[in-house]
């Protein structure tokens, strides 16, 4: 898997690793769906259970530059409601600290059956730039409100049934794949609400780190999707997860205008201790 860019794309890699596995899993589409469409109802039992913890490596290149980590946590209530707790963290290893120290960590809320999120925060560190994200989701009035370090946006509808973007992932997790099947799904970040949409290109047996994994290889639209991906002209994410009932990734890679990188898992650990390779 060839790359270029450097330097700045070192810098680039655990923070669009963030983006990618969450933004380009469920990027927003360029039009809205009827409310009749904005929820599917191809979804099967949820294949993940709190304890549930897979580690990726992230290169650039051939250079190891830091970790991500997908959770999940123990149920919470909030609101006098149960909800799941999803967590992304990812950080820089010290050498890439020497030059852009990363730790990021995002927190969803849903409810139990996925049919809509409850709250969403994101706590950013990327070199010099902090961000505090908190979206709260006010399904009584359908609205969504987005604020950084207490400071908020005006509120924005929602479309029945929306996710914030890492419970979305879990969504296309639990939802029956096949290739060439499209997945949709309202999803917002506190700032706009769209339908998602990811295809599912084909199946493939993949190589990661010596070990052959049985995956369907999917790809979101991305369409709207800011930061380096609005920014190059030819971006993709490629999302591959196992063929089997628990669609776990074990490979993430994007192409954007400075380069790659590559996302591969490392760790599996779950409430089972089950193994995502092929039995």
């Amino acid at each position: 898997m060839g790359c270029s860019g450097g330097r700045s794309g070192e810098r680039a890699c655990c923070s669009d690793f963030c983006r990618a596995i969450l933004g380009a899993l469920f990027a927003a589409a360029a039009v809205l769906l009827s409310p009749a469409a904005a929820v599917s109802s191809d979804i099967r039992p949820a294949p993940f259970q709190p304890g549930e913890r897979l580690t990726f490596a992230l290169r650039w290149a051939f250079i190891r530059v830091g970790e991500a980590t997908l959770e999940v946590l123990p149920d919470k209530t909030l609101d006098g409601r149960r909800v799941r707790h999803f967590a992304l963290t990812a950080r820089s290893n010290p050498f890439m600290d020497r030059f852009y120290k990363v730790r990021d960590r995002i927190d969803a809320y849903a409810d139990p059956g996925l049919s809509r999120s409850v709250l969403y925060r994101k706590k950013q560190q990327e070199g010099r730039h902090e961000r505090d994200i908190v979206v709260r989701f006010d399904w009584k009035r359908q609205t969504v409100q987005y604020s950084n370090f207490g400071r908020p946006r005006e509120p924005v509808a929602l479309l029945p049934g929306a996710l914030d973007p890492l419970s979305a992932f879990y969504f296309v997790r639990a939802a029956g794949l096949a290739p060439g099947k499209v997945i949709e799904r309202a999803v917002t970040d506190g700032k706009k609400c769209r339908i998602g949409r990811v295809a599912v290109l084909g199946r493939e047996t993949i190589l990661v780190n010596g070990t052959a994994y049985d995956t369907y290889r999917i790809e979101p639209d991305l369409r709207h999707v800011g930061g380096v991906f609005e920014k190059s002209r030819d971006a993709s994410i490629e999302v591959w997860v196992t063929a089997d009932d628990r669609h776990i990734p074990v490979r993430v890679r994007s192409r954007v205008a400075v380069g790659s990188f590559v996302g591969e898992i490392i760790s599996h650990a779950g409430s089972a201790g089950a193994d995502p390779r092929p039995e």
